[in-house]
């Protein structure tokens, strides 16, 4: 048995907080959404590397639980470089980590990127999986800590971002990126990404 002792810290961000701290030319959530399927999940930190992850991380947790004048905007300037330098290191790691994904969970990953622009329902996965809808949508929370519809409401809304900044309009980039209804489209938008679509494509490089 291994007994080194190991720490863990985490920090949960909700997608529309990490669009919140992005700009259309660096986003930060680069490093989850931009990556093979159930592969990528670990990177390997050099000394200097994680000594500053650390030191971060310490400066954050003390900052979240202060009540000084500033501690709010400081808060966002850690996160920003704690994010700034998980993304840099995914971007330059050569380290090929073992794949902690269940394949079950990968293939469905796979399978939802495959028919985003198309109706999906659980009883198609279940279908295409082989699998129990139920099991199917236990074991994807499990290991991505997301509902089966958050996730895809979420690729759905990279797609349109996608679309948008090449430049189509509104209404193309809802009904091409696989909403079916456009007030929903709306109101999910401004609900995950902090703002409307509009407001994205006049301001995008603002936000």
């Amino acid at each position: 048995m291994d007994k080194n002792e190991y720490e863990r810290i985490t920090i949960n961000l909700k997608k529309s907080y990490l669009n919140r701290l992005s700009t259309s030319t660096t986003n930060l959530s680069a490093c989850f959404d931009y990556r093979p399927k159930g592969k990528g999940n670990i990177v390997h930190l050099e000394e200097d590397k994680l000594q500053r992850v650390l030191q971060l991380a310490g400066e954050l947790e003390q900052c979240l639980s202060s009540s000084d004048y500033g501690a709010d905007i400081l808060g966002n300037i850690l996160i920003t470089q704690l994010l700034l330098l998980t993304n840099l290191t995914f971007q330059n790691t050569d380290f090929v980590a073992t794949d902690i994904m269940p394949e079950l969970v990968r293939n469905t990953m796979d399978y939802i990127e495959c028919n985003l622009t198309r109706q999906l329902t659980l009883e198609q996965l279940s279908e295409a999986m082989f699998t129990n809808s139920s099991y199917i949508s236990r074991q994807f929370k499990k290991h991505t800590g997301l509902t089966i519809r958050a996730y895809i409401l979420s690729r759905r809304i990279e797609l349109s971002k996608s679309y948008l900044i090449e430049g189509l309009s509104i209404t193309e980039a809802c009904y091409q990126s696989g909403f079916g209804d456009y007030a929903n489209f709306i109101r999910s938008f401004t609900k995950q990404v902090g703002t409307s679509p509009g407001k994205f494509v006049k301001y995008g490089s603002l936000l």
